[in-house]
């Protein structure tokens, strides 16, 4: 199962800023049936990630009722990704 979808770049300014993509709420329920199978705990889903030409290695987790995606620093200076940019990704849980 893939899913693409466009969400906006932002930072989270904790102790360590970093950066993410909100999955929009329509994809929450196929997000939750993914995370049963592959979750490593936490409700964290590992996944690989492509934005552009750039492809990584992450895990989507759970924030207030939703799932984030973190945009490592690699993967922003390789697409040239910028805070309030409007991002397409293309994920697959696993």
């Amino acid at each position: 199962m893939s899913l693409t979808f466009t969400a906006t770049l932002f930072q989270w300014r904790g102790p360590a800023p970093h950066y993410f993509l909100r999955l929009p709420d329509e994809l929450v329920p196929d997000l939750r049936d993914a995370a049963r199978l592959v979750t490593y705990g936490w409700g964290m889903i590992p996944c690989h990630a492509r934005v552009g030409e750039t492809t990584f290695r992450t895990a989507i987790f759970p924030k207030d009722g939703g799932y984030l995606l973190p945009v490592k620093v690699a993967v922003r200076r390789a697409e040239a990704l910028e805070e309030g940019q409007d991002v397409t990704v293309t994920v697959t849980p696993g």
